[in-house]
């Protein structure tokens, strides 16, 4: 069993409490499915947002995903000018088998733009 990073982002239209809280549901329910893990191999979920991005924590939806067990942290993504506004990002911690060029990073929303060559 090998420990493998999962990275993720999506883009919110707004910077409202429903919006960033269902935002981060998709991410984290979309990383899981397309990645075929059991919640018991999450090691760890870091959630990053944008500077914009200020009426709730990422982590919190985890959780109410029933992810309360897993041990979550929030940051704030450095303020460049050129950057992309209203983002959530997420690396996954995770045990599993599967080969490193196997992993399904996920890029949703407007976020599909930060990485065109591995956004399924």
């Amino acid at each position: 069993m090998a420990v493998r990073a999962i990275r993720g982002a999506t883009q919110v239209d707004a910077d409202d409490r429903d919006e960033v809280l269902a935002a981060t549901r998709e991410l984290v329910s979309t990383v899981i499915e397309r990645n075929a893990l059991d919640t018991e191999q999450l090691i760890s979920i870091l959630f990053t947002a944008t500077p914009d991005l200020v009426s709730e924590f990422p982590a919190l939806a985890a959780r109410e995903l029933g992810l309360g067990d897993v041990p979550l942290m929030c940051a704030s993504e450095i303020d460049v000018p050129h950057a992309l506004p209203r983002v959530l990002r997420l690396m996954a911690h995770v045990e599993t088998d599967v080969p490193r060029s196997e992993i399904a990073h996920v890029y949703l929303r407007g976020a599909v733009a930060l990485r065109r060559d591995i956004a399924q």
